[in-house]
């Protein structure tokens, strides 16, 4: 296994999901930057309460770090062309809200008032404590590229 640091930009809204054996995990696509080129897309799960709710909260376009476990992939484009890809796993997700909490919580300040526009509005769902199974998570949960 590979443990990695990506950066980049979602590339469209995180979904929450479920696996065939029932548990819940959320799904998103993040495009990262590789120098002058067009990019990599970032195929990403997570599993942990943290995780999920950070990436629920992004919009597309948003930007992000995420580190975890990570696969090389390859996928086939509309032009039957082959693309790299990436599969990861996340451990961690850190978004530009997050940072600015963890600051201002190590320089003794009060929270930042301001919350990424999915938690504002009130949508997202509180995720619960979950224990999960490698077993249960499989390529068929892999948002298509």
């Amino acid at each position: 296994m590979i443990e990695a640091l990506i950066t980049g930009k979602l590339h469209q809204r995180a979904e929450e999901r479920t696996s065939k054996g029932g548990r819940p995990f959320v799904t998103a696509k993040v495009r990262a930057a590789v120098g002058e080129a067009e990019g990599v897309f970032v195929n990403v799960v997570a599993f942990s309460e943290s995780a999920c709710a950070a990436l629920l909260a992004l919009d597309a376009g948003d930007s992000l770090a995420v580190a975890g476990t990570l696969k090389p992939s390859a996928w086939i484009d509309r032009e039957g062309n082959a693309r790299p890809g990436l599969d990861l796993v996340a451990a961690q997700v850190l978004t530009l809200y997050g940072l600015k909490r963890r600051r201002a919580a190590a320089a003794g300040e009060p929270e930042p008032q301001e919350r990424p526009a999915q938690a504002r509005q009130g949508n997202q769902q509180p995720h619960q404590q979950r224990q999960h199974d490698p077993e249960d998570f499989g390529p068929q949960d892999w948002p298509e590229n």
